[in-house]
């Protein structure tokens, strides 16, 4: 089945963090990733007083079910050292399901699609870059971004 993912990361090594968080997916069978979009540096979302993300978003198969899946990803948080924090507070590591598949769930563990994903200009992008035509929830991903803030949002310059 088809899965979407974003990770973010603003403690320590930026980019390597999210390197490491899709080695790990593959990895551990938790997805065969197929594409894989460029890191982007991103201005801190919700809590402003914090510093930059890196963010991308990477798409891949998997047999994993949806709550499966969401344990596999918090095991790789916890494993990376990911500590709890305030909510949009600065983390070592997110990874975040965006959508699996056809599935829609709404409840306090696992919404699907993500909830804020059409919101969020840093997840949009990469994903609009390496699926330019998926459409979620007769939502289509190119679309959306064109109708949010992506102020900011840019290509990491790697050095």
């Amino acid at each position: 089945m088809r899965v979407g993912f974003g990770l973010g990361s603003n403690i320590g090594d930026k980019p390597v963090n999210i390197k490491r968080a899709l080695r790990l997916i593959e990895e551990r069978g938790i997805a065969d990733l197929a594409a894989v979009s460029r890191i982007y540096r991103t201005p801190p979302w919700g809590v402003p007083d914090q510093g930059d993300f890196a963010n991308a978003c990477a798409i891949g198969d998997t047999a994993m079910s949806p709550y499966e899946l969401l344990a596999a990803v918090k095991k790789i948080e916890a494993d990376m050292g990911r500590e709890p924090t305030r909510r949009w507070g600065p983390r070592l590591i997110d990874v975040d399901i965006l959508f699996l598949g056809d599935h829609t769930l709404d409840d306090p563990e696992l919404t699907l699609p993500h909830k804020e994903l059409f919101g969020r200009g840093f997840v949009l992008m990469p994903l609009a870059e390496i699926a330019p035509d998926l459409v979620l929830d007769g939502v289509a991903v190119a679309q959306a971004l064109e109708s949010v803030d992506t102020a900011g949002v840019r290509p990491w310059a790697e050095g």
